[in-house]
Order: structure tokens, then sequence, then C-alpha cells
């Protein structure tokens, strides 16, 4: 029998792959720019809300089907809750206390987060000492960036960045939920209904918190919000689901430790927001975590050494 290939990163793949991590990086962004005017719950409204009929497009041209089963919008809902309601208002909020580079930092813990998940939650990835090490780096890494002063002077920063680190667990239960109760599902067709299923959520959410939504914003809060429905989440599903079905999920991971050098320079150069080194200490530390979580660095290193 002949063993089928893992799948690997040609060109294409890798400029997909880096394409996802500026668009993805750039959510950061576009949140910070519209944060100015417009609170976090009514940001995460405007994101989901006007890449439903964006997506709805682009699934009725792919001639995708439309799923009837009340148990499966019932799975979109909470996929809803947790891949986009949920971890999206705490991230905007978070940025409301600190920077959108080092929001991007700690939301990289998700890889990690999830490769945990799954290894407690699901019987076919079962939690590996590479993956508690990976973690437990991950724990380092924030602990760097936050600074002993989080247990001694609590304050709303510190408040802030645990909210992200809530949105990443959050994405971490959402793959699991994923790969459980939609697993037979078309991906784009998942993408909408979660979608879907966040702004039925959001709606009621943001009217009862913030009032009914204004449209009167500056051109330049429009265009951040533009941005961060059709490119930041539209654009990115569809480049994530081609890069999935291209290289692979191992792949795919990759995209976490692109993300916050576009989210960071963007930052940067819009924002005139600085990094603190305890910062990039920490990110490294966090890409250290998740080497040793996806274990292919280290397999090599060791395949050369033994050769």
């Amino acid at each position: 029998m002949t063993v089928k290939p893992a799948p690997s990163l040609d060109l294409k793949s890798t400029i997909m792959l880096f394409v996802l991590a500026a668009v993805w990086g750039g959510s950061f962004f576009f949140a910070e720019v519209a944060l100015s005017e417009i609170p976090p719950l009514t940001i995460t409204l405007h994101r989901v809300f006007w890449a439903v009929p964006v997506l709805a497009v682009i699934v009725r041209l792919k001639g995708i089907p439309i799923p009837r089963s009340k148990r499966i919008w019932g799975a979109y809902l909470v996929m809803g809750a947790l891949n986009n309601a949920i971890p999206f208002s705490l991230i905007f909020w978070g940025q409301t206390q600190i920077d959108s580079g080092l929001a991007s930092i700690l939301n990289g813990t998700t890889a990690m987060f999830a490769a945990v998940v799954a290894g407690v939650l699901l019987k076919d990835e079962p939690l590996t000492a590479k993956k508690i090490v990976g973690a437990a780096l991950g724990i380092v890494g924030v602990a760097i960036i936050m600074g002993p002063s989080a247990l001694s002077n609590f304050n709303p920063s510190n408040l802030a960045q645990l909210a992200i680190l809530c949105a990443s667990l959050s994405y971490a239960f959402a793959g699991t939920w994923g790969k459980v109760a939609l697993g037979g599902q078309p991906a784009l067709m998942n993408a909408l209904g979660m979608l879907i299923g966040s702004t039925v959520l959001m709606i009621p959410i943001v009217l009862l918190t913030d009032g009914l939504p204004t449209f009167s914003m500056s051109p330049t809060t429009w265009a951040a919000l533009i941005g961060l429905s059709t490119l930041s989440t539209v654009l990115a599903y569809v480049f994530y689901f081609a890069i999935l079905a291209r290289a692979g999920a191992a792949n795919l991971l990759l995209v976490t430790l692109l993300i916050p050098p576009f989210a960071i320079g963007l930052g940067v150069l819009f924002l005139g927001e600085r990094i603190a080194p305890e910062a990039w200490f920490g990110f490294a530390v966090i890409a250290l975590g998740f080497a040793v979580t996806d274990g292919r660095l280290f397999s090599r290193i060791v395949a050369k050494t033994s050769a």
C-alpha cells in the first residue's frame, strides 16, 4: 500500500499564507481605528453582519447547498458564539486598554490552547508531552509579557490581557466543537453558518448594551469596518480553507506566528504604537511553545543530527 505524502507548502500556498496573516493581522489595526468612534460590541456586530451577505454570495456562486437541519443550525449558533461573538468582543474590548500589536501577540497562544483542548476532549488527538510543554512555554511567554506586577498591582491593562487570552481559549473550544458537530459540512457553509449565528446573537446584545447602532460615522471608521468584515473575515475564511485543502492543517497553523508581525507593523506605521522589549521576548517564548507543540522543527533537527 502506498503512503500518501504529507501536504507541503509550495510557493502558492506560502503566498496565500502570508496574505492570510496580513488580513488577520489587519483585523487588530482595523479594530483599533474603529474603536476611536464606536464601542467594542458594536464593532463585533458590524464585523459579522456585513460579512454575511458577501460570504452568502460566494457560497451561492459555488453551488454549496444550505442545510435545513435544526441540529446543524444549532451547531452554527454555538460555533458563532465560540469562534466569533465571544472572542471578537473580548479582543476588541481588550484593545481599549492595550495596543493592537500586543493583543495580536497574546492571541498567538490560540494554537497551543487548541492543542491542549483537543487533547483533553478528543480521543483521536491525545494530550501528548509536547502539547503540555508547548502550552507551558506559552504560559511562560504570557507571564513575561504581563510582568510580575500583574500579581501585585492589578489594573485594567492586566484585565485586557486576560480578556485576549480568554478569546484565544474560546477559539480553541470552537475548533474542537467544529470538528465534533460540523465535520461533515462544507467548510465555507460552516463559515457562513457561524457568521449568521454570531449575528443573531450579537444583535440583542448590542441593542441592550450599546443601543441602536449609528450609521453616521466618519469615512475612516467605515473603511475600517469594511476592511474588518470583508478582508479580515470573508477573504480570510476563503484563504483559510483554500490553504487547509492545499497545504494541510499543520502548515496552516504557521499563520499563528505570522499574524503578530503584520499587526505590530501596522500599529507602528499608522498608530504610533511601540512594543516593549519584554513583549518581544514573550512573543519569542510563545513562538518556541508553538514550535514544540507543532513538533516538526525538532523532528527535523533530530533527523539531521542522527543522519
